[in-house]
């Protein structure tokens, strides 16, 4: 358990708008385990004097991937956490992660635990993710990959450019379903299904006033008698 800067707001229940909100911390003094100040309700404006339990942090240690490369380092949560597998979060580095392995302190398999159960978590980054994307041209399928952030969404009947075709998504795998209308987000996506379309590329348009070649700006005055020879050239 590590010592707990003092917030500047905390979320805790309003009587009068019946509802979990954030209060300003007017003043107060703060324990081991509460606040002992005055707050204000920044949906209502209600000012009271109260006591505040407020969770323990706690520091984990931290196996970190991207890629091929790993490293162990640590990270702060909040002692009433439930950390699941595939959960998303930001650790004190600033890195953007996603939980893929839970250690917990009796060695048992789970696939999510309260904060103070937690022995080790393994993550992996996710500031960038490598989509799984398979391309048929009715031959024959190619797998390939493109990259995505997690929020990033792909639309069943729109086209991914790659460099030498592009490809109509007609379907994408998630974790829960086939998506053969609508989205999906990166996070969400095992595979995107689609069909090679030929690139098209644009017809450059040259105005009369470009530099494009026009036979009109150029006189050639050859005698009919001319004869060429491959010496002449």
């Amino acid at each position: 358990m590590i010592e707990r800067p003092m917030p500047d707001t905390l979320f805790f229940d309003c009587p009068d708008c019946d509802d979990y909100t954030e209060h300003q911390i007017l003043k107060g003094r703060m324990g081991k385990a509460s606040i002992d100040g005055t707050f204000k309700c920044l949906g209502c404006g209600r000012v009271s004097s109260e006591n505040i339990k407020i969770p323990a942090l706690l520091e984990v240690p931290v196996v970190f991937s991207d890629g091929d490369v790993s490293e162990v380092t640590k990270t702060t949560i909040e002692s009433n956490d439930i950390i699941a597998l595939e959960d998303e979060f930001f650790m004190d580095d600033g890195r953007r992660v996603c939980v893929t392995h839970i250690d917990v302190e009796d060695g048992s398999n789970v696939k999510k635990a309260l904060a103070t159960r937690i022995k080790k978590l393994w993550v992996k980054q996710f500031d960038l993710l490598s989509v799984k994307v398979s391309v048929n041209d009715n031959r024959k399928t190619y797998s390939l990959r493109v990259e995505a952030e997690p929020d990033d969404e792909f639309v069943v009947g729109t086209q991914l450019q790659f460099e030498d075709f592009d490809c109509l998504i007609h379907a994408i795998k998630t974790k829960h379903s086939l998506v053969k209308k609508g989205a999906a987000e990166a996070r969400d996506i095992t595979r995107i299904y689609g069909k090679i379309r030929k690139k098209r590329y644009d017809v450059l348009d040259f105005d009369d006033d470009d530099d494009g070649f026009d036979d009109e700006d150029y006189e050639f005055d050859f005698d009919d008698d001319d004869d060429f020879e491959d010496d002449d050239f």
